[in-house]
């Protein structure tokens, strides 16, 4: 049981930690965002399964928060997924529903040599937010024939 679950707590870090980076402090709060991407979503449906939902202003659970604060710092990122990893093995049932919700996770994004990939960037409104872009990619507007 605990092997399959290091490799579920694996699998669902990067969803809770890039749910945490677009959400802030309102991960845990319960509303819909339509703007918000497939893995984003996924991330904070894991993350209120495993911790809870939360009334707006409520304080998140520690281990949560400090990757709000730092969500680029592998030792928040390590204390998530230790968090993480204790409620699952702590609670069987949870382990399923996270198991299951896992199973309608998006496809893994595929990238290779001369791939365009976008990575840690967030979609508001008419303005989109860059974390870091790899491959050979052109900013601007197309030229006008």
């Amino acid at each position: 049981m605990s092997g399959d679950v290091l490799q579920v707590v694996g699998e669902i870090t990067p969803y809770v930690t890039a749910a945490a980076g677009a959400y802030g402090v309102a991960v845990l709060v319960r509303t819909q965002d339509e703007a918000a991407s497939a893995t984003v979503a996924l991330g904070r449906r894991l993350a209120q399964r495993i911790f809870g939902s939360r009334a707006d202003g409520e304080e998140l659970p520690e281990a949560l928060a400090d990757v709000v604060e730092e969500p680029d710092d592998p030792d928040t990122t390590a204390a998530l997924r230790k968090a993480i990893r204790k409620a699952l093995l702590a609670d069987e049932e949870l382990a399923a529903d996270v198991r299951a919700l896992l199973g309608r996770s998006p496809a893994p994004l595929r990238t290779g040599d001369g791939s365009q990939v976008v990575t840690g960037s967030v979609i508001g409104g008419d303005s989109i937010q860059i974390g870091s872009v790899g491959g050979d990619v052109h900013l601007g507007r197309p030229a006008r024939g």
